[in-house]
C-alpha cells in the first residue's frame, strides 16, 4: 500500500527546515575570535554578567600583576546567540583556569537545551585544555561554540589573565 502522506510530510519538513535555516541566517554570523581580539565595536554580546561572580585577583608581589599570579573568579558577559543567552563562570588559579560553570543559559526551545547540556561540557574541556577562550568551535554548535567563547573571555579580561 502507497501512503499517500509521505511527499506532503517530507514537503513539510522541508519548509520547516528552510525556515530554520533563513532565521539561522538571518540573525547574523559572528566571529570565532575572543572578544578581545576583535576590533573595537564589534561586540555581539550584551549585558554584564549575573551579578554571582565578583571579579577577585590576588598577586604575590606588592606591585604589579602578571598573568601567572592571578587568582580568583568572576562570570563573564551574557552573549546573545541565535538560540537564547548564555554566561560562562570562570575561576582562575595562578594565573590557570581551574574551573568553569555556566552563569546563566537560557535557550528558545527544547531542542536548543537539549543541545547545549550535549556541548558544554565538550566546550569546557576544550577550555581548559587550551587554557584560553580560543578554542576550536564544535560542529553542529557554532553559535553556542562563539558565544561561550566569548563569555569566558570576557570573564578571563575581567580578571586580567592573558
Amino acid at each position: 500500500m502507497i501512503n499517500r502522506k509521505a511527499p506532503l510530510v517530507s514537503a513539510a519538513a522541508c519548509a520547516g527546515l528552510a525556515v530554520i535555516l533563513v532565521a539561522h541566517v538571518a540573525s547574523g554570523t559572528r566571529s570565532l575570535l575572543p572578544t578581545a581580539a576583535r576590533p573595537a565595536g564589534s561586540g555581539t554580546g550584551s549585558g554584564s554578567g549575573t551579578g554571582s561572580g565578583q571579579s577577585r585577583s590576588s598577586t604575590s608581589s606588592g606591585g604589579s600583576s602578571s598573568s601567572s599570579q592571578v587568582s580568583g573568579s568572576t562570570t563573564g558577559k551574557i552573549e546573545q546567540y541565535g538560540y537564547g543567552e548564555l554566561s560562562v563562570s570562570v575561576s582562575v588559579s595562578h594565573g590557570k583556569i581551574t574551573q568553569l560553570n555556566m552563569g546563566r543559559l537560557l535557550t528558545a526551545d527544547s531542542y536548543s537545551q537539549q543541545l547545549a547540556q550535549q556541548v558544554i561540557p565538550m566546550l569546557r574541556n576544550e577550555v581548559l585544555s587550551a587554557q584560553s577562550a580560543q578554542i576550536s568551535g564544535i560542529s553542529g554548535a557554532t553559535y553556542t561554540s562563539e558565544a561561550y567563547a566569548m563569555s569566558v573571555q570576557s570573564a578571563l579580561d575581567k580578571l586580567h589573565v592573558k
